[in-house]
């Protein structure tokens, strides 16, 4: 299993030095992944139902500063070397895919290899109202996204006419990511969990440390696969990811969970960011023996 963190670029201490400095310090202490999750517009009140809680109430507070998540990656891809580097997750029907496709070509073309991009429809009813993007539809707009984007990712791309997005003719679309990005999506409902095995390289879930359920996760993992194997897909070949929330401060639960996760089907876990980064390589060690 892959051990990766999330950094820490959203937050009141959210900064791009910050956050290029707990970069340098966590590869450094051995992990092996570094991930950002997106957010483009919350309001001040978050009043959409929050799908990663059974009441459905969004429990953090707005009101600080949360860096964007595309400039955060290419900040950190500048400062490290081998270290993976992820959105989870990228909203893919906010952004633009021609113009996303070649934001992330770029990035890649800094650290070659080390890019992966997770992508969901999104859940904040708000956020789309305020970038003026239909709420509706949002998942078919997402499959439209990640057609349009990897078809940039050649090199050239169009005529394309589809449901969401029209290119009226051929462009050129360099850089080409070499090798290729992969796109995982992410999502719990029985559309996102086909979604992931039909059309994605991965597929990225939550869960928390506190209602964590490996049963409940294996069962979605053998949608995906089944989904995959029904589109004469491998079904091996599609990447699991987990973002365990909650396993800040909490290293030994945390280490004790892990081998749960790896027998239920997850390839890489994304946890908190430790609390002290330049000093956290034994805390890091302890994760990855646990699943050695």
């Amino acid at each position: 299993m892959i051990i990766g963190a999330r950094l820490p670029h959203t937050g009141p201490q959210a900064s791009g030095r910050a956050v290029v400095q707990a970069a340098i310090d966590l590869e450094a202490a051995g992990l092996e992944s570094l991930w950002v999750s997106d957010h483009i517009a919350q309001p001040h009140v978050i009043e959409s139902a929050y799908p990663f809680e059974a009441d459905g109430v969004a429990r953090w507070s707005t009101q600080h500063p949360d860096l964007e998540a595309l400039v955060t990656l290419a900040m950190v891809a500048s400062v490290t070397r081998d270290v993976r580097l992820g959105t989870a997750i990228l909203l893919a029907p906010l952004r633009q895919p021609v113009l996303a496709a070649k934001q992330i070509a770029t990035i890649a073309s800094a650290a070659p290899g080390r890019v992966a991009i997770g992508i969901g429809a999104g859940w904040l009813a708000e956020e789309f109202a305020a970038l003026g993007i239909p709420y509706e539809r949002r998942g078919r707009r997402t499959e439209e996204w990640m057609t349009v984007v990897r078809q940039c990712w050649t090199g050239s791309a169009g005529p394309f006419d589809g449901e969401f997005y029209t290119l009226p003719g051929p462009i050129v679309a360099l850089p080409a990511p070499d090798p290729m990005v992969p796109l995982y999506t992410g999502g719990h409902s029985p559309a996102a969990l086909r979604r992931a095995g039909r059309c994605a390289d991965g597929w990225v879930g939550q869960q928390s440390l506190d209602q964590l359920d490996p049963s409940a996760l294996a069962g979605e993992i053998a949608v995906i696969r089944g989904a995959a194997a029904a589109a004469d897909r491998d079904p091996a070949a599609i990447h699991v990811v987990l973002r365990l929330v909650g396993s800040a401060g909490a290293q030994r639960r945390t280490v004790a969970a892990l081998p749960a996760l790896a027998a239920a089907g997850v390839d890489e876990v994304i946890l908190d960011t430790p609390r002290e980064p330049a000093s956290s390589g034994q805390e890091i060690a302890a994760y990855r023996e646990a699943v050695a």
